[in-house]
């Protein structure tokens, strides 16, 4: 109840078929709480380098531990679902203070990945695998 009271900033982060809306809460009330689909960050996302990922606007801005991120998380795998959270996150940090535009951009955050699975194609197995030639 609580939660839906405060003041938060909102960025959308997509990346393959992974949606990702964060929110972040700047109050004084912000103790540092990373939380993803109803769970810790650390136990949604147990390997080490996504972690690094995910707080990677948080540590360039200066701002890890010093404000609450709430996620929800729909669609794709692991991978695609971290750099959505991590694009989410830096565009939420922007509409916070549009001043920090310059260090995230930078650092590679605001950057989308449009890189998406590419369709299956007539007459061949996948998108470019062709079936095997036989002579005779």
């Amino acid at each position: 109840m609580a939660e839906e009271t405060r003041r938060y900033y909102e960025g959308i982060g997509r990346r393959k078929r992974a949606s990702a809306r964060v929110r972040i809460y700047t109050d004084g009330d912000a103790t540092g709480n990373f939380v993803v689909n109803g769970k810790d960050v650390k136990e949604y996302f147990p390997r080490f380098g996504d972690y690094l990922a995910l707080t990677g606007p948080l540590a360039d801005t200066n701002f890890m531990g010093k404000m609450d991120v709430s996620v929800h998380i729909d669609g794709g795998g692991i991978t695609g679902q971290t750099s959505a959270v991590r694009l989410g996150l830096a565009r939420a940090l922007v509409e916070y203070d549009e001043n920090l535009r310059g260090s995230l951009r930078a650092g590679g955050h605001l950057t989308r990945d449009a890189r998406i699975k590419e369709r299956k194609k007539p007459g061949l197995k996948r998108a470019r695998k062709a079936p095997t030639y036989t002579k005779r």
